[in-house]
């Protein structure tokens, strides 16, 4: 009989580093998948369909949120956006540990539809250190980065509600205290 697999969220503001610390934990980890959200929005090029995004038209999706079949879901820019249920379900079923990364309001839906999930919140190791990151990716405007700090205050209140706190100091330290969190073997 083979044992379930988990499901493990990541949570932290813009400019923490969860993006690194997913392809990390994706690079050293075959048996952890990363859930794919459905959408409503028009694919980008360059973006298929079951590997960056699930495309859904809008009448589906509702079909979808009225049905309960999303962990979470949110509307945003006359879009919705989901984790569905189904697929995450199945793949932790096969033994598989699940990787989602989503922002605060939606790993506290997850936190009520899917309450044995682990949650750990990426904290920066300081808001100093946090805006000298965002400036240093040069893709913001001085709006967006006042935007995306004053979110980053609100969500680093919020870190008390999740089983962990990681404090990104050094992107492979905070990468290998998640993957111990999460129960992964570290490969040497």
């Amino acid at each position: 009989m083979s044992s379930l697999g988990n499901l493990t969220v990541l949570t932290g503001p813009s400019g923490v580093g969860k993006g690194t610390i997913v392809r990390k934990i994706l690079d050293n980890h075959r048996d952890v998948w990363l859930s794919i959200s459905a959408t409503t929005r028009q694919p980008r090029s360059g973006e298929i369909d079951g590997q960056h995004y699930l495309f859904l038209e809008k009448k589906e999706f509702q079909k979808i949120i009225d049905k309960e079949g999303f962990l979470e879901w949110a509307s945003f820019s006359n879009n919705y956006y989901g984790t569905p249920k189904k697929i995450v379900k199945e793949k932790i079923e096969k033994g598989t540990n699940v990787l989602l990364e989503i922002e605060l309001e939606g790993a506290r839906q997850i936190r009520k539809s899917f309450p044995e999930a682990l949650q750990i919140f990426i904290a920066p190791p300081n808001l100093y250190e946090l805006e000298k990151r965002i400036r240093g990716r040069g893709t913001e405007t001085e709006e967006d980065i006042r935007n995306r700090l004053a979110i980053a205050n609100k969500e680093i209140i919020a870190k008390k509600e999740f089983d962990a706190v990681v404090v990104n100091k050094d992107i492979d330290q905070a990468f290998r205290e998640i993957e111990g969190l999460m129960g992964l073997k570290t490969k040497i």
